[in-house]
């Protein structure tokens, strides 16, 4: 019988709480790491939970019936990830993007949306708040969230073949449902609605063409991720990478593309639009062109753990310091010290020995 592995958790070692630098002062928006990389995106698990087995996040093999999640009182409340947004707010933050596992599981999640839509970024505008999802519940969900205050949502979907798709997200669920859900989204105004489809050698990259032609003139923009190897039980291997230029070469051979220009400095997906002006494709190259260098997300974990990487093995415990009776000015400043110490560059060093080495699960920290 093969031994059961159990995706690393982070909990934190009593005792050891992130440091809390003496003198430091009040957060100037200008936070950069130890590489000049400044703090733009933060990025919040809301839950550990997900209905979804897709092979290359939660398989079943590990995340089994048996699968220890984490108890309710070790989640972070509404309350403390609003304060902990309106904290990385002041080092300069403008986008928030809740995730999971599947954050529209979160039991009130409209709730939650309603407060972090009352926060403004240091120049005084509404806060970029959006959310991904599998899209699940979407359909159900989606005005309210949009009342919420949600501005966008990211809905990930693998292939238009219900066939392939059910197996990938092996909980048998249909294409179709998904699909409403995105029209649900966009008849709410929660757009550009993004979609995001993890491509696998052998497994979905012959529907590549197919996706970008079914949404071409839609409105919406389909993102094309390569493989990664993230965590340590998707059984990822380089020989299942499809790169990103591969992509864009077949797509452009049917639909011709041409490249366009980042929104943002440390935007993660090169952006592609059509010729023929009918919309835009993203891909996400993190294996084959790493974008470590302009890197400007931070993670926070659905227990309050910050990560400086998406592929880190360890995260700060940002909850014990909130529980712990600590100022506002104080979490700001420890959280100002773990940014500008971070040197994170994992996918620009990658090796076989780095990608088999247990790392913290994306299902855990949001992707």
């Amino acid at each position: 019988m093969t031994a059961r592995v159990i995706p690393i958790v982070n909990r934190a070692v009593p005792g050891a709480l992130p440091r809390i630098p003496r003198g430091a002062v009040a957060p100037d928006g200008r936070l950069a790491d130890a590489r000049g990389r400044r703090l733009h995106d933060l990025r919040i698990s809301i839950t550990d939970r997900c209905n979804f087995r897709c092979t290359y996040c939660m398989p079943k093999s590990v995340f089994d019936k048996d699968y220890p999640y984490l108890p309710h009182a070790e989640l972070l409340s509404f309350e403390e990830i609003t304060r902990t947004a309106r904290i990385f707010a002041a080092h300069g933050v403008e986008k928030l993007r809740l995730t999971g596992g599947e954050p529209l599981l979160r039991k009130n999640v409209e709730d939650l949306i309603a407060m972090l839509a009352g926060l403004k970024t240091r120049a005084g505008e509404p806060m970029d708040l959006t959310l991904t999802t599998n899209g699940s519940l979407l359909a159900r969900k989606a005005r309210a969230l949009r009342q919420a205050g949600l501005r966008r949502v990211t809905v990930s979907l693998d292939s238009l073949d219900d066939t392939v798709f059910r197996a990938m997200n092996d909980v048998d669920f249909p294409v179709r449902s998904v699909l409403d859900g995105i029209a649900a989204a966009q008849a709410e105004g929660l757009t550009p609605v993004k979609i995001n489809m993890v491509v696998k050698k052998g497994v979905n990259d012959h529907h590549v063409v197919r996706m970008a032609r079914h949404f071409k003139g839609s409105g919406h923009i389909v993102r094309f991720i390569e493989f990664m190897d993230v965590g340590s039980s998707n059984g990822w291997r380089m020989d299942d990478v499809v790169p990103s230029a591969e992509i864009i070469r077949r797509i452009h051979a049917e639909m011709p593309l041409i490249e366009h220009d980042p929104n943002y400095t440390g935007e993660v997906a090169e952006r592609w639009r059509y010729a023929d002006g009918t919309g835009e494709i993203g891909v996400i190259s993190s294996v084959t062109q790493a974008f470590c260098s302009t890197c400007t997300r931070a993670r926070l974990s659905t227990e309050g753990k910050l990560f400086t990487c998406l592929f880190a093995d360890a995260g700060h415990d940002l909850r014990a310091l909130l529980r712990a009776g600590h100022s506002d000015d104080e979490v700001a400043a420890a959280i100002g010290l773990i940014w500008s110490e971070r040197t994170d560059r994992y996918s620009e060093i990658r090796t076989a020995a780095s990608a088999a080495a247990r790392k913290i699960e994306m299902s855990y920290i949001g992707g």
